[in-house]
């Protein structure tokens, strides 16, 4: 049954985008009309009628960003992107893993992150993954599995992280092949970027990047190396001629906010190419981070602010991985959206969380979903009312200290073994320091 309605569901949107590509906004408004009368659930109707005011205000940025879609991104690998984005890892996979969810009473992740390898070409201030192994990586049959076992669950979304998961490019466009009903997509620093990578990128057609920049030349070089932000632009430019989907990924902190919270960075990441963005704040993981990087309330306020200004301004799709709880009920991990599973094996319930009770050499994915750490995160979430407060380290990390001890976890940091008080003792005075004015923007809302 879920073969037969993923495969007619395939069929009837590639017929649709096919439709689309003769006047795609034009026909794209017919489309939502044919959606109309079949759609049953008034959610589903209310998505349709925000989507058609959309398409009928050619001044609005979001007509823009989909004319960009459909001006910039490759036709095959626009259709494949939308296929198994919306098809697979929506219409196909979300009642499968709601299915499970109440089967077993545990989380069942939309993504998965992994890291195919702790290895890095290049070596950056507060890296998130520097405690890691640089040995460490996973075997292109596990890699299998792990995707096997979490189509079984309905998931059709993989992320790569690491270490640099390019280092191994031509192993991960091989899974992209063999899987190719899933989307993938990469954190990337872009530097191993070249035509023939770009190349095997518009074959396979179900492989987005995201790039890792951390505002212009200054400020991406002074974490990243010096050399690095012109390797970033000339991987976009290669990017951008082929029609790939990417975005950028930023890291903001105390020292480059002014830069990556400015129009004129959010203009040249469009005209680069960038369909999406992932904005990111500097966690302060293991023993000699640096806290003076940690952003102060004032400028994570700030970017609350941009981001949800520049959504309505801007063609581009901008997520804040923290701001934005409000929208997603807060804290996304634990696999309640996704987990992470790190270059060891370590399954951990976020990438910033660093403690684990097992290891997916050892156990299936849904063991691993069933165990006590996990299982600590599904019974705690949300761990504020307050979702502009979501995370049970930066915001919560008395939530994550508890949950650590109750499970039994262990640090997954071979070369600093970082001792859960530490952590959390390091963001308890951020944590109450952002308390405060969150409070104030949650009532303002």
């Amino acid at each position: 049954m879920r073969t037969a309605k993923k495969l007619l569901s395939t069929v009837l949107l590639k017929e649709g985008l096919n439709y689309i590509e003769k006047n795609p906004m034009q026909n794209l408004l017919k489309m939502l009309d044919w959606a109309d009368k079949i759609a049953k659930k008034e959610n589903h109707k209310q998505n349709i009628e925000a989507f058609r005011r959309i398409c009928e205000n050619p001044d609005s940025n979001w007509y823009k960003l989909i004319e960009r879609v459909f001006t910039e991104i490759h036709p095959e690998v626009r259709k494949k992107t939308l296929i198994n984005f919306f098809i697979n890892s929506g219409l196909v996979g979300i009642p499968i893993t709601d299915s499970f969810r109440k089967k077993f009473n545990i989380n069942i992740p939309w993504a998965i992150l992994m890291d195919p390898t702790a290895a890095c070409n290049l070596n950056c201030i507060g890296c998130w993954a520097a405690e890691y192994n640089k040995k460490d990586s996973l075997s292109n049959e596990l890699i299998d599995r792990i995707i096997r076992e979490g189509k079984e669950l309905g998931i059709y979304m993989y992320i790569y992280s690491g270490g640099e998961p390019l280092v191994r490019k031509d192993d991960l466009i091989k899974i992209a092949e063999k899987h190719n009903d899933c989307m993938f997509l990469a954190f990337t620093n872009a530097t191993l970027v070249d035509e023939k990578f770009v190349k095997d990128l518009s074959r396979v057609g179900n492989f987005a990047l995201a790039i890792s920049v951390e505002g212009f030349e200054e400020e991406t070089d002074m974490r990243r190396g010096k050399g690095t932000f012109k390797k970033v632009m000339k991987a976009m430019d290669l990017l951008k001629e082929e029609g790939i989907v990417f975005g950028f990924s930023t890291c903001y902190h105390s020292k480059n906010v002014d830069a990556i919270g400015s129009e004129e960075y959010l203009d040249l990441m469009i005209e680069k190419g960038c369909t999406f963005g992932w904005y990111f704040t500097y966690m302060p993981l293991g023993k000699d981070a640096a806290l003076d990087l940690i952003a102060r309330p004032e400028q994570r306020e700030y970017m609350y602010r941009f981001v949800r200004e520049m959504r309505e301004k801007k063609p581009i799709f901008i997520i804040d991985f923290w701001n934005d709880g409000e929208f997603v009920k807060g804290c996304i991990a634990g696999g309640r959206n996704y987990l992470h599973i790190n270059a060891n094996g370590d399954v951990e319930p976020c990438a910033f969380i660093h403690y684990s009770n097992v290891n997916i050499k050892d156990v299936s994915l849904l063991e691993a979903l069933k165990s006590p750490l996990f299982m600590e995160y599904k019974k705690n979430q949300p761990f504020n009312e307050n979702h502009l407060r979501p995370c049970p380290l930066l915001d919560n990390p008395e939530k994550l200290r508890q949950m650590v001890h109750a499970s039994k976890a262990y640090s997954t940091q071979p070369i600093d073994e970082e001792p859960v008080d530490e952590l959390t003792k390091k963001c308890e005075t951020v944590a109450e320091e952002w308390a405060k004015t969150a409070e104030r923007l949650w009532v303002e809302r």
